[in-house]
């Protein structure tokens, strides 16, 4: 959240106080498996991202060293609460964000937003999109999160369109209006409903298409 260059300027501070890219041994993992939680809270504590703080920082990074010692790795955590008749990941991310929660010691709403209070979560959904889906734009690294039960990460951009489209007639880019996108995507695509997110979420933020409105679909490409 915020401009990309004030995400990647936040993003390069946070990934050069933990000493990412600094040889063998450097990733998150390492690094926070070596440092004690209150050395985490030392080293953030000028940290800031918008209303974010360098102590819900660290104490984000401290629940999820918790987690990983007692779970062996956060998709492990939340696998736990996936269950096989689940429509979406919903109920699994409910759990996964009580449990890391619990870790943190704290709610860290902004970081930490969950389904049950209504949020769309939009985020944390889009963090899930990049760790199940494996193509030209998704990594992928989890192998036990099947695309076919991923949430549209709703945002202003997804949410303009997919009302343009058809997709939802809710006034709001709540919880419920996302899941209604991704039914109808799911109407499309059952096997991966958000394959649709990443090109339809990037025309909507073209100017173009800003100024056009959905004109800008049927548009001749120039």
């Amino acid at each position: 959240y915020g401009r990309v260059s004030q995400i990647l300027a936040s993003a390069r501070r946070v990934l050069g106080i933990m000493g990412i890219g600094e040889g063998p041994g450097s990733g998150p993992r390492a690094f926070l498996e070596r440092t004690p939680a209150e050395g985490l809270a030392r080293m953030l504590a000028g940290f800031t991202h918008r209303f974010t703080t360098g102590r819900e920082m660290a104490a984000l990074l401290a629940g999820i060293k918790r987690a990983i010692a007692d779970h062996g790795s956060l998709e492990s955590l939340f696998a736990a609460g996936l269950a096989r008749g689940d429509q979406t990941v919903l109920g699994a991310l409910t759990r996964f964000v009580a449990e890391l929660r619990s870790y943190a010691g704290s709610v860290l709403p902004s970081l930490l937003p969950s389904p049950a209070d209504g949020s769309a979560c939009k985020r944390l959904n889009l963090f899930l999109r990049w760790m199940a889906r494996r193509d030209a734009v998704d990594p992928g690294p989890w192998r036990t999160v099947p695309a076919s039960k991923l949430v549209v990460p709703l945002d202003t951009h997804m949410f303009r369109i997919a009302r343009g489209l058809g997709l939802t007639r809710r006034g709001q880019a709540d919880l419920k209006c996302a899941l209604e996108i991704t039914a109808g995507f799911r109407a499309l695509r059952p096997d991966d409903p958000v394959r649709y997110d990443f090109s339809l979420t990037r025309l909507g933020l073209n100017p173009a298409c800003r100024d056009q409105g959905l004109a800008c679909l049927t548009a001749p490409a120039t």
